[in-house]
């Protein structure tokens, strides 16, 4: 799974006899490139971890090939769920600041891969997720590339909005976040809590092609649900703990993201909001956004159910420049509902109505089965609601953190 979430490659072992790792494709040790060291690797998830030793390896992406490249071959994993999602590991795309092997025992694979390019405006990647819809108004190749931008799906790179990435410190960087200025629901702004980091003048989003949702502070996302429910249309599910709309609850969501005087509105497509893969024969559906206030390098984790709108660049710093995020919107908003109303029917529910955040009850616990696995190709959720949420990095609760 390609992870942006996370800056670890690791693979399940061919030793590895955790019944969560047998059902996958798993590495031999028997390779005669491969050198396994006694330092050992451990990986914590929200649910669910990995273990094994670290060690390097050549590893070859199409074209680029890495001599002693240091990894992670997990001999063992739990709770990852991982015959249901095909992986049998993790290319973490993050910066060196969030991995979890030390940067004395070996570089990131992206680090190792950039440090190759001669020409540092070259040491980008870039991807899209695909969408496939019923009647193909808003059909989607997924793409993934280093080094270049896919000219079929941007063919003028002029349109991409760029804007630094946020740093973990002075001079330092974990994750790939960058400012949330706000998010307007059919035209209105919702209020949104000041961010808990400090430093910064707005809420700061991690993009993170490893979770499947949309993840935010819990007075924020309360008062989001809260605003589209007007006549009963969402509702918070206490055995489940987690949000649920009408699946024929069709609202205009947008995301304006970037620094304060170049910030950009990016729609999202209403059927990212109602997740229909949830829906039962009550004609409930899964809210794409939910609840977890354990985000501590960012505010808001803006998973698959943003990301699928995007074209999204991932710039290295470069001479003349910090690390950039660009982002270019795909998702066209008059289509998008067009969509939304041709797959669900009719939407009879009363206009929105903003709740301020004050008005809203905190009745609703912080969800906790938080996370899924999404990854390039965009992984679909399937119908237990339970298996959504497996595989999520415990970083969202404890440091080294997202």
């Amino acid at each position: 799974m390609f992870d942006t979430g996370s800056s670890d490659l690791w693979v399940v072992s061919s030793d590895c006899t955790s019944p969560d790792c047998q059902a996958v494709p798993r590495y031999s040790p028997s390779s005669k490139t491969l050198s396994i060291s006694d330092q050992p690797f451990q990986l914590d998830y929200l649910s669910g971890s990995v273990s094994g030793r670290i060690g390097t390896e050549t590893v070859a992406i199409n074209s680029f090939t890495v001599s002693n490249q240091t990894f992670a071959l997990v001999t063992k994993t739990d709770g990852l769920d991982l015959e249901s999602t095909g992986n049998s590991g993790i290319l973490g795309l993050a910066f060196p600041g969030a991995s979890s092997i030390p940067a004395k025992v070996g570089t990131t694979l992206l680090d190792s891969l950039f440090s190759r390019f001669a020409d540092d405006s070259d040491r980008l990647f870039a991807y899209t997720l695909g969408r496939n819809t019923s009647d193909g108004l808003l059909d989607v190749d997924s793409s993934f590339t280093i080094g270049t931008i896919d000219d079929d799906i941007v063919p003028d790179p002029k349109r991409i909005a760029y804007t630094a990435v946020t740093p973990a410190g002075k001079d330092d960087f974990d994750f790939w976040k960058m400012p949330l200025q706000g998010i307007t629901l059919d035209g209105q702004l919702l209020p949104l809590t000041p961010s808990r980091i400090s430093g910064v003048s707005s809420p700061i989003a991690v993009l993170d092609s490893g979770t499947t949702l949309v993840l935010g502070p819990k007075k924020d996302v309360d008062a989001f649900w809260s605003s589209i429910g007007t006549g009963g249309s969402a509702r918070y599910n206490q055995s489940l703990q987690f949000w649920e709309v009408l699946c024929n609850r069709a609202v205009d969501v947008r995301f304006i993201l970037g620094d304060e005087k170049s910030a950009t509105h990016f729609p999202i497509h209403p059927e990212d909001v109602s997740w229909a893969d949830s829906e039962q024969t009550t004609g409930w559906c899964l809210g794409g956004i939910q609840a977890n206030d354990r985000v501590d390098s960012g505010d808001w984790l803006l998973g698959d159910a943003f990301l699928r709108n995007v074209y999204v660049v991932h710039q290295w710093a470069t001479s003349s420049h910090p690390p950039m995020i660009g982002l270019l919107n795909l998702t066209d908003p008059d289509l998008a509902m067009q969509q939304m109303r041709h797959d669900r029917g009719p939407d009879s529910a009363p206009p929105i109505s903003v709740q301020p955040l004050r008005q809203v009850s905190d009745t609703s616990p912080t969800t906790t089965i938080a996370c899924s696995v999404g990854a390039i190709g965009g992984f679909l959720v399937g119908a237990l609601v339970t298996s959504l949420y497996r595989l999520r990095k415990r970083s969202v609760a404890q440091k080294p953190s997202l």
